[in-house]
């Protein structure tokens, strides 16, 4: 992995100085895709989506810890008017009066994830100082008080958390090797339509120079007679329509290299000249094995089991609320109040509560089980749907296999023929050279050629396509016979 991301450094150094120098670059199809997946916009938006979910489940995992928080208030002064009743003019009146208070405690919480209640320490330190009348001061503390906190309905949503949280998170993981997959396949689509462009303008330049050859040649045969007229303005045509094409190749190549350089971050003066690939590699997949890896690694099949995950607790939580529903407050611990601040630690007195909450449904008007039948028949209907799911699923996977197996015979049918096709265009040639074939066969011979050249483009286009739609589907590396792993450290170090 080191190995990978240093070439990919080179390969960027590599590309600014030929940018700054030439304005120029020569990528393959490898780099193309290496280049997208270190700074294409698609590459920055994928890693930080990944950061955020684990982000995300760091915050769970929070959750779970013992968590210490500080709540004070070190002033709070309050002046105002109270009625109060005068017991020597036996009237009641209104009086002003001025406090000034402080406030500090510290609490340690921890949440208890095998119940679902909460379990707290406490420390309490308080002043109350009268700024009116005797001016006296008051203290009071709780040096330190435990207490339990609990619903006794039956629903733990920890306990649920606990079960969706990490599947979310390995989910999370997965889509992200498959959004890096997706990304290849976008850069092989820009990377072949750049391809498909060049191939069109270098036939469409050669189109040009044949035709022009052509026409001055025939020119001449009309003047000696060997060529009609209708043949010599069938040359003329030719070459007024070889200028039309060349025109538009050169902007359609104009557009396809705007469109790749905006995908891989680059300026739009760089001009990039592809290496069209011409290995393939020699593989084929079977149909089985690839449903097998994709049911262990796709993140769709983690998603579908993330839908029935919030379902069942969605059903646990609306039984919870149709029956009795009790919950609990425990606490115990000592405290003390006193005119002088070291006294108040010394001889504490217990504090006890105990608080026992109940509510029972007497008439609801079937609200409470209508929301029980509804997360019931809710969850049916997921599961059904995440049944059909995973049946399209799999049949997606086989017929992508099936495609991809196909793409190789394609790819070398398609190579021959632009062999073949090359070699019978320079024969015709030659033969026309000399007067012993006419224009029509002439031509005919050109659109084969050009034909063939557009197949195995696009039969290279195709198999690189269909090779990593499999992997985006398995999530696993069949020519190297391995899972698509990743640095996830080194993503949310970077």
């Amino acid at each position: 992995m080191k190995t990978k991301y240093f070439i990919v450094t080179v390969l960027l150094v590599w590309a600014g100085v030929k940018v700054q120098a030439q304005e120029q670059l020569k990528l393959s199809l490898s780099d193309v895709i290496e280049l997208a997946s270190q700074q294409s916009l698609d590459a920055f938006r994928n890693k930080n989506m990944f950061r955020a979910s684990y982000w995300e489940y760091r915050y769970f995992k929070a959750d779970r810890l013992p968590s210490l928080s500080l709540d004070a208030t070190p002033l709070d002064f309050n002046r105002y008017r109270n009625r109060e009743y005068n017991f020597q003019t036996n009237e009641e009146e209104y009086v002003q009066r001025e406090y000034l208070n402080s406030d500090f405690g510290l609490s340690l919480n921890q949440n208890v994830a095998l119940t679902g209640g909460r379990l707290f320490l406490r420390s309490e330190l308080g002043m109350v100082k009268n700024l009116s009348g005797d001016k006296k001061n008051s203290y009071q503390s709780t040096p330190i008080s435990i207490g339990y906190q609990q619903n006794l309905n039956g629903y733990n949503e920890l306990k649920w958390k606990a079960k969706i949280e990490p599947l979310k998170y390995e989910k999370a993981k997965k889509v992200f090797i498959e959004s890096r997959e997706e990304l290849a396949m976008k850069a092989t689509q820009n990377f072949f339509s750049l391809v498909a462009a060049e191939i069109n303008l270098s036939i469409a330049e050669n189109n040009k120079a044949s035709a022009d050859t052509l026409y001055t040649i025939g020119k001449g045969r009309f003047q000696v007679g060997t060529v009609t007229q209708d043949e010599l303005l069938n040359l003329q045509l030719r070459q007024l329509q070889a200028d039309q094409s060349l025109n538009s190749a050169r902007m359609e190549l104009s557009r396809a290299q705007t469109r790749l350089n905006s995908f891989l971050g680059l300026e739009k003066e760089v001009e990039i000249s592809c290496i069209i690939p011409k290995e393939i590699p020699e593989l084929e997949v079977k149909a089985g094995v690839a449903i097998a890896k994709a049911l262990e690694n796709s993140p769709e099949i983690m998603d579908q089991q993330q839908r029935l995950l919030a379902e069942d607790q969605r059903v646990d939580e609306a039984k919870s609320e149709t029956g009795l529903n009790t919950s609990i407050y425990a606490l115990y611990g000592l405290d003390q109040s006193s005119a002088k601040l070291e006294d108040v630690y010394t001889d504490p007195d217990q504090r006890q509560r105990f608080q026992l909450g109940v509510n029972i449904p007497i008439v609801d008007w079937g609200r409470r089980k209508g929301r029980y039948q509804m997360a019931e028949y809710n969850r049916e209907v997921v599961r059904a749907t995440v049944n059909q799911a995973r049946i399209d699923f799999e049949q997606d996977v086989v017929q992508t296999v099936m495609e991809f197996n196909l793409q190789s015979d394609q790819v070398r049918n398609a190579s021959l023929a632009d062999t073949v096709a090359q070699q019978g265009f320079e024969v015709a040639f030659q033969r026309f050279l000399i007067g012993k074939l006419d224009v029509i066969n002439l031509n005919q011979a050109r659109n084969d050629l050009e034909t063939a050249r557009r197949d195995y483009v696009t039969a290279l286009s195709a198999y690189w396509r269909y090779y990593y739609s499999v992997r985006r589907l398995t999530l696993f590396d069949f020519a190297e016979d391995m899972p698509l792993t990743e640095q996830y450290e080194q993503i949310l170090e970077n």
